[in-house]
């Protein structure tokens, strides 16, 4: 250890071998001479530097046996920013004072954020400059409709400024099609691109990860095929095919967006204007000029009512049109899951049978999924909705959308085999009769504890319907996991949690 000057010190790093996921946390002994010079304590923030690199950390103090004297232990994302190895030597010192966290403070109190003020919170968090806990604060002055329609728009145009955008030459529209959530096997995305791709329109589509859900298109699609595709990948993937699948996440497109939805996943919260930012951001990072929100109503779906779908739909297009960006929102019927599987290979084997055009293949998602590339195809060709669905059903009964979905899946990379999941369960009816309702929220979290969607087979399989005259002893549902842990967990959730399918 050494200090200068400038009340620096140096330390040789030490790979402590511990995921934080992407909050960079420094070990540091509780006798160590920086933290007593400097008086870090547990929670501290550090700045790091290793030549050209630096990264802010969180200070966790540990026992004296755990670290050699003189180093200083780093978490994984900590080494990967800062490129370090076994032994190098970096240097330690106060982090600078993030000056933006004043404007999270005015949010606190009641005051609205302008431009500026959301530009600076956007940028420092992508710069890794918030803790956690931090981002969790933002996040939630943000929630519970806080934020009005202008602080919308300038959240939006803040997270796309922060990161990389798209171009696309000579292309005067490019479409783009997104679902709120909130419904279970909603899995109608890449079947809307392939049909929409088929009619030759240009729909380059990058998705996130689930937040609240068993799984979102990018972790499906990745049960499927390579959705980590750098930019050059997948303008070369558009270029060849006229659209893409991929993760976002994977290549800069409104970064902010990403570490947020890790906090929000953790707090399970999907604030308004913070989806509606993310959503819009990422379609406008994307080049888009044309978007479908899919806004899906029920009981327990994530939008309750027809009257707060409507005001989340005025939200969207006001935002939309501030940014520049045509929006046409959709209100569709939220009350059960659709399809059968839940969780990313579960819904693969749906979206594929319905491409196969398949006898069993679930027709609520078939219909839904026309629904929805008519409405694009409508706004790409101006020619009605009932001719634009016809068109949409024609490309997939003749095959041609399912071919252009393997034309886009070997431009990423090729088609994956699906993988089956290590412990399966089935599930029976105990009492019989006409099933009255099944509660999206509660399915959603037994999928969740199976092990969906870190566990790309866990999940499970539906086989009732809303409607359905179901006998006692017939089958509700194959709970699908990858240990024995979580299949338990997950079943005794579901044990205690009697009312999630309601029989009359």
């Amino acid at each position: 250890m050494l200090w200068n000057m400038t009340s620096h010190y140096t330390l040789k790093a030490l790979d402590i071998g511990i995921n934080t996921h992407q909050e960079a946390v420094a070990y540091m002994r509780e006798d160590c001479h920086v933290c007593r010079a400097e008086g870090f304590t547990a929670k501290s923030r550090v700045k790091i530097n290793h030549g050209s690199r630096s990264v802010v950390a969180t200070v966790n103090v540990v026992d004296n046996d755990v670290l050699p004297e003189g180093h200083v232990g780093l978490s994984k994302v900590a080494i990967q920013r800062l490129g370090v190895g076994l032994g190098d030597d970096v240097v330690i010192g106060h982090a600078d004072v993030v000056a933006s966290l004043a404007a999270v403070r005015k949010k606190v109190f009641g005051n609205p954020l302008d431009g500026t003020d959301m530009q600076a919170i956007i940028t420092d968090i992508s710069d890794h400059l918030y803790s956690d806990i931090e981002i969790a604060t933002f996040l939630s002055v943000c929630a519970g409709g806080r934020l009005d329609t202008d602080e919308i728009v300038y959240l939006t145009q803040a997270m796309v400024n922060a990161g990389k955008r798209l171009h696309w030459p000579g292309r005067e529209a490019v479409y783009d099609k997104h679902c709120i959530g909130g419904l279970p096997g909603n899995r109608t995305t890449p079947l809307v691109v392939s049909i929409v791709s088929a009619a030759g329109h240009v729909m380059p589509k990058t998705s996130s990860r689930a937040i609240t859900s068993p799984a979102g298109t990018a972790d499906t699609m990745e049960a499927l095929t390579n959705v980590n595709l750098e930019l050059a990948d997948i303008r070369r993937v558009v270029n060849e095919t006229g659209a893409c699948l991929t993760w976002g996440g994977a290549v800069n497109l409104s970064p902010a967006d990403d570490v947020l939805i890790r906090i929000e996943r953790a707090l399970d919260l999907d604030g308004e204007g913070q989806m509606i930012a993310s959503v819009l951001s990422k379609k406008i990072a994307a080049g888009s000029t044309h978007t479908l929100i899919d806004i899906p109503v029920g009981p327990t779906a994530k939008v309750r009512s027809g009257v707060d779908a409507g005001r989340l739909a005025s939200l969207f297009t006001q935002v939309g049109a501030a940014c520049g960006l045509k929006v046409r929102c959709v209100l569709t019927d939220g009350s059960q899951p659709v399809g059968r599987g839940i969780g990313p290979v579960e819904e693969a084997r749906d979206l594929l049978a319905v491409l196969r055009c398949e006898e069993d293949a679930p027709s609520d998602l078939r219909e839904r999924a026309l629904l929805l590339a008519g409405h694009v195809l409508d706004m790409a060709e101006h020619s009605g909705l009932e001719i634009a669905q016809q068109k949409a059903m024609e490309l997939l009964v003749s095959g041609e959308a399912y071919r252009q979905f393997l034309r886009i899946v070997e431009s990423q990379g090729g088609l994956k085999t699906l993988q089956d999941a290590r412990f399966q369960h089935a599930e029976t009816a105990l009492l019989g009769g006409t099933l009255r309702s099944i509660d999206n929220r509660k399915l959603a979290r037994l999928a969740k504890l199976s092990g969906a969607p870190s566990s790309p087979g866990a999940g499970l399989r539906l086989y009732v319907k809303v409607g359905d005259q179901v006998a006692t002893g017939a089958p509700l549902f194959t709970l699908y996991s990858e240990s024995q842990g979580e299949q338990d967990y997950a079943l005794d959730y579901y044990r205690q949690n009697a009312d999630m399918f309601v029989f009359e």
